[in-house]
């Protein structure tokens, strides 16, 4: 039956559900029309499919990072890379939302990232600085707290450590990483 018999016959085909590819290429047709607040939709049914779907994780955050929401941009490309850390153009998207938001030394999200980016290249005093500029700014910033103990426990600073998880648990008593993270503390 050819479309103008369903049109005559007053019945519309069936619409099939898409795929988790259909919805992030429908996401990435938006996003090339620079409608970016309608390919987040897509991307997200896309990752309610397959959550592990590093390349809707990584375009969702370009779609962000468009519309100027640029810690969650790297939150995705965060997500996009913890579940393949080979994808380069995720690791190139973070670098320019991070390079970005170093613009703004005022924003306590942006020392608290470049920071975790500095520990991931094991260059831990300059995280600890970047930790301490975050915190500076914003004394109530619970994963600069976080990432700030988890630092100090690396290099072996565990009552620093302590303190820190203790203050970050102090302004969310309810965050499971920073109560994981003191609980192994405690352990040592």
């Amino acid at each position: 039956m050819g479309l103008f018999d369903w049109f005559k016959s007053g019945t519309a085909p069936m619409q099939k559900e898409l795929t988790v590819g259909e919805w992030n290429i429908k996401g990435l047709a938006l996003a090339a029309l620079c409608r970016h607040q309608e390919a987040i939709p897509c991307f997200d049914k896309a990752l309610k499919i397959d959550p592990k779907y590093d390349h809707a994780l990584n375009n969702k955050g370009a779609a962000l990072f468009q519309l100027g929401r640029y810690a969650e941009a790297i939150e995705c490309y965060d997500k996009a890379l913890a579940i393949n850390p080979q994808v380069c153009i995720a690791w190139s998207n973070k670098g320019a939302a991070l390079d970005l938001l170093a613009l703004c030394p005022r924003y306590a999200g942006a020392w608290n990232y470049k920071g975790a980016a500095l520990l991931m290249l094991s260059r831990t005093q300059e995280a600890l600085e970047c930790f301490d500029n975050a915190l500076e700014i914003d004394p109530q910033h619970v994963e600069a707290w976080h990432n700030k103990g988890n630092t100090l426990n690396l290099v072996g600073r565990y009552q620093e450590a302590v303190t820190c998880l203790d203050k970050a648990l102090a302004i969310d008593p309810r965050n499971a990483a920073a109560q994981e993270s003191r609980g192994l503390i405690a352990s040592i």
